[in-house]
């Protein structure tokens, strides 16, 4: 039987979290902080490109990145305004497979969350258990590379308490987030993973994920843009190496970040 959204599980208590935040639009701010650098790196996130550019926008985009680096500190804290309303059931959807994806118990199992790769303790965690752990929640803003913003209420695991429980070991320099979703994955680098609202969720506003939203559970952090947050997880791999991503792979920016 495939898994579906529990309409009768109760909702998630969470903290309140407001206060005022000053923000800019990131692909104009970084196309105007870095010139001609910046131009081209942003239309590598579009476009692969032809074939003669295709190693100036790699170069641009390597440019970008060292700067996105400099400039967006990963102790920078996300507080969306006081005034911004959560999205609630107008939230965007989205996926890559042809319909929403649905976890299949007859075909796979009970869903479960592998963490592995560099690790001393592999873990495997059923929702119940994800849930069990400490518990964190957030109002927190999603950015999307097509311009828009939406604000949730996020409630999840830190994943740098995973990686403690864990026992990540030094040499990880990467994190690769693997899906269900037509083998949809993206990789960041660590210091963005271990960032403290980088949650794995499984509860948005609270109540427990529905399936257009990512069930059973999501990564997500505001130090990225949306489509590096990867929905439907089934597995997170700690690499000494970056191995690319869904649409990091299409040309768009691996890095990503906001």
């Amino acid at each position: 039987m495939s898994r579906r959204p529990d309409r009768s599980e109760p909702p998630i208590r969470l903290p309140s979290h407001a206060a005022e935040r000053v923000g800019l639009d990131r692909r104009r701010f970084l196309a105007a902080a870095s010139g001609a650098l910046g131009t081209l790196a942003l239309a590598a996130c579009d476009s692969m490109g032809p074939r003669s550019a295709k190693g100036v926008l790699m170069f641009a985009e390597s440019g970008n990145e060292k700067l996105e680096r400099v400039l967006f500190h990963h102790s920078s804290i996300d507080v969306p305004r006081s005034s911004a309303a959560t999205a609630g059931s107008h939230f965007p959807a989205y996926f890559v497979s042809d319909q929403v994806p649905v976890w299949d118990e007859a075909a796979h199992g009970v869903w479960r969350l592998e963490v592995s790769g560099m690790v001393n303790t592999p873990l495997s965690l059923s929702l119940s258990d994800l849930s069990s752990l400490p518990r964190t929640g957030y109002k927190l803003d999603h950015f999307c590379v097509e311009g828009w913003t939406a604000v949730a209420t996020r409630t999840g695991v830190r994943l740098a308490d995973l990686a403690k429980l864990a026992g990540v070991r030094p040499g990880a320099r990467y994190v690769d987030f693997q899906s269900f979703d037509s083998d949809y994955h993206e990789s960041w680098d660590i210091e963005s993973a271990m960032h403290p609202q980088t949650l794995i969720v499984y509860a948005q506003d609270g109540h427990y994920l529905n399936s257009a939203w990512g069930a059973p559970a999501r990564v997500y952090s505001p130090v990225k843009l949306g489509y590096k947050n990867t929905k439907y997880l089934t597995k997170i791999a700690f690499l000494p190496e970056r191995n690319g991503g869904y649409w990091s792979d299409r040309g768009y920016e691996w890095y990503g970040g906001v």
